[in-house]
C-alpha cells in the first residue's frame, strides 16, 4: 500500500505522530462514538498514546485525509487486519462537516483500488453496523456487497465485501 494518495479534491498521508490532535477531535464526535465506539480519549496524552500505538501495529495503515485547497484535515481511511476477519478491513470516518459531500467515496475509492490491484488482496472486506445507513450507502457505492452478520463482543457487525 502507498503511503500517499491524491485526488481531485484530497490528498491522503499516512498517519503520523503529530496527527493526534486531530484524531482525538475525530474520535470524540457522536458520529464515531455511535457507530465505531468510544475511545476513551480524554487528554492530550491519550490522543498521543492512540495514535503511537496505530502506528507502531503492523496490522494497520490510517491514512489522513485533507482538502487539497485548504490542508485541512477531514477525515480518515483505515486498512486493518483484524483478528476476527479472515480478509483486511476498508474502513472510513470523517469529521461531521465534511460528511456528505462525496469526500468519502472519493478518499476511498484510490486505496480500495490500490488493495485490490496487490495480489496479496483478493477480497477485501468492511464492517459496520446496520443502523449506520450513510457507511451502508457508501460501501455499496464502492461495489461492496453484504455478505453476513458477526457477533463481536456486544455488537452485530455487518460485513460487506469486494467479491
Amino acid at each position: 500500500m502507498q503511503n500517499n494518495y491524491t485526488t481531485e479534491r484530497l490528498s491522503l498521508d499516512k498517519l503520523c505522530f503529530d496527527d493526534y490532535e486531530f484524531m482525538s477531535q475525530l474520535v470524540n464526535t457522536l458520529e464515531w462514538i455511535k457507530f465505531i465506539g468510544d475511545r476513551n480519549i480524554k487528554t492530550e496524552e491519550d490522543a498521543k498514546n492512540y495514535v503511537q500505538k496505530i502506528i507502531e501495529n503492523p496490522n494497520v495503515i490510517y491514512w489522513v485525509v485533507k482538502l487539497k485547497t485548504e490542508n485541512t484535515k477531514i477525515g480518515i481511511i483505515t486498512f486493518i487486519k483484524r483478528d476476527y476477519l479472515e480478509h483486511n478491513d476498508i474502513g472510513f470516518a470523517f469529521l461531521p462537516k465534511y460528511a456528505k459531500k462525496g469526500y468519502a467515496y472519493e478518499a476511498t475509492k484510490p486505496v480500495l483500488n490500490d488493495a485490490l490491484n496487490n495480489k496479496n488482496h483478493n477480497r477485501i472486506l468492511a464492517t459496520t453496523i446496520k443502523e449506520n445507513i450513510n457507511s451502508v450507502k457508501l460501501l455499496e457505492k464502492l461495489g461492496m456487497s453484504f455478505k453476513n452478520e458477526i457477533e463481536i463482543g456486544k455488537d452485530l457487525l455487518q460485513i460487506y465485501s469486494t467479491t
